[in-house]
């Protein structure tokens, strides 16, 4: 039975996980007697498993030439043509809403960007758990993908550190494929391998949100949100939750998840946990959060000394909180708000700062991770680039490039991460430029674009003074935004490298 799964384009795969994964929200909402959803979710899932067997039995003996491209093919598929499937379930049992919202719903949900067209009390509870489950099989499939597929390609910012040539890593994949099986096998060893991890640090969020106060349906949407850096909730986020500050607590823990891949990947950590002070990524991440925490603190409380409230040292710590909790969430691109954020601009009396948060989603979370935006090692390799230089106009014959970090990058780490910002300002331009042409002014369109491409879809609720509200864009504004959102999930030079003519090559 498992080799003739193995057999199966992974499309195909995925289809008949997520038929299956339809039967979770039918039971619940059996348990809490809400039959019409329970029969939107089992009939969905029986007529999906019936078609997944068919043509399940129509593909079980074609193979892939090229394993590296039909994954990269099937990796671009997943986040268009699936959702089609994973809608039609939403759509019965919200009712009342067309077909083409529910598929920009299960979109953002897929690529963990967890924006909204629908407000949370429109919606039962099975159909968030749905949206909060569908965030998370996305999350984990953004794991796998990313260490299966992505790494041997030197794609997903994998090529900061690769010597090869991006998105040709075909010969270092050939050589992998003779050692280890094909490229099927390949996937399913470290779906099992991760599976247990990311399921179990899911597990381990939802019982202790539980014990924090929340409901057990709020913590598991909560925990999957979180591990897969998807914000989506059924009350609104954190700040609608019983939690309160432990909550939140929990939450930021478990967010360094998202930071770095070296929290999970025990094969990089060459000296265990030793190598966490050490990783680049992770440092990268603590300066960002430290500096930006503080700079925003200073200026909460230079707008608290102007209405001479500066002296409250309870509102000022959990001000403190609030900031560097929302930093890291949105850093992550997971997106949640701090409870204690709102204290922060009444104790100030001051706007959100909505320029940072956007610049904190751009900047994203760690290579590998379910994060999305730029990611910290492209910054990381930027940043060691610039101060390389600036040693260089005070020393010019000095040699750099001898540090410990240094050496695990690439000689061309930076121009890559160069290439990659530049393609990346390119698609802000390109998207804000359609969305202008819809009918949108600049700043709705900048958010729209900036929440799509870094996948961070609660950026349209927080760092606007009004929210933008997706179900009232029109329909190709709605297309816009849902092929941004898959672009910014397979980041553009994924979808450069399948331009690529050698990985067309039979």
């Amino acid at each position: 039975m498992g080799k003739w799964l193995l057999d199966l384009p992974l499309i195909v795969v995925l289809m008949g996980i997520g038929a299956a994964s339809m039967l979770l929200p039918a039971m619940h909402a059996a348990v809490v007697s809400d039959y019409a959803t329970a029969r939107s979710f089992f009939y969905a899932s029986l007529l999906f498993l019936v078609l997944f067997a068919f043509v399940a039995v129509a593909t079980s003996n074609r193979g892939s030439e090229r394993p590296g491209r039909g994954h990269l093919v099937a990796l671009v598929a997943t986040f268009t043509v699936l959702p089609a499937m994973l809608a039609v379930p939403f759509y019965e049992a919200v009712g009342a809403t067309r077909f083409l919202n529910s598929y920009i719903e299960m979109v953002s949900s897929l690529t963990t960007t967890g924006a909204s067209l629908f407000e949370p009390a429109r919606l039962a509870p099975t159909v968030h758990l749905w949206r909060a489950q569908v965030g998370w099989m996305g999350g984990f499939f953004v794991w796998v993908m990313a260490v299966a597929v992505l790494a041997p390609l030197n794609l997903g910012g994998f090529e900061v550190r690769s010597s090869s040539e991006i998105g040709r890593g075909a010969e270092a994949m050939t050589q992998q494929v003779a050692r280890a099986g094909d490229t099927s096998d390949r996937l399913k060893r470290h779906a099992m391998q991760l599976l247990p991890i990311y399921a179990g640090l899911t597990g381990a969020l939802w019982i202790s949100l539980i014990l924090a106060g929340d409901t057990p349906l709020v913590a598991l949407c909560h925990a999957m949100s979180t591990l897969s850096t998807s914000g989506i909730s059924p009350v609104g986020g954190v700040t609608g939750s019983a939690s309160g500050v432990g909550g939140e607590a929990l939450v930021l823990l478990f967010l360094v998840f998202a930071l770095t891949r070296l929290t999970y990947a025990r094969e990089e950590r060459p000296e265990g946990w030793q190598s966490l002070p050490r990783d680049p990524e992770l440092r990268m991440a603590v300066a960002i959060i430290c500096a930006v925490s503080v700079v925003l603190f200073l200026r909460h409380w230079a707008g608290a000394f102007e209405v001479e409230d500066e002296r409250d040292i309870d509102i000022g710590l959990r001000a403190f909180w609030g900031g560097l909790f929302t930093v890291a969430s949105f850093l992550t691109t997971t997106g949640f708000e701090s409870g204690s954020w709102e204290i922060a601009r009444v104790w100030s009396g001051l706007e959100a700062p909505g320029l940072i948060l956007m610049g904190l989603a751009v900047f994203g979370g760690g290579v590998g991770t379910t994060a999305g935006g730029v990611k910290l090692l492209r910054v990381y390799a930027l940043y060691v680039h610039g101060r390389r230089e600036v040693d260089k106009l005070v020393h010019p014959s000095s040699v750099g490039g001898s540090g410990v970090v240094g050496r695990q990058l690439r000689r061309q780490g930076a121009y890559v991460s160069w290439i990659f910002f530049m393609l990346f300002a390119m698609s802000i331009a390109l998207v804000m430029g359609l969305l202008a042409l819809t009918g949108q002014n600049f700043e709705d369109a900048l958010l729209l674009t900036i929440a799509s491409l870094s996948t961070t879809g609660p950026l349209l609720d927080v760092a606007a003074e009004a929210p933008v509200r997706l179900d009232l864009l029109p329909d190709t504004a709605k297309m816009i935004f849902a092929a941004a959102m898959v672009i910014g999930r397979l980041e553009t030079l994924a979808i450069i490298a399948l331009l690529n003519p050698d990985l067309w090559r039979s």
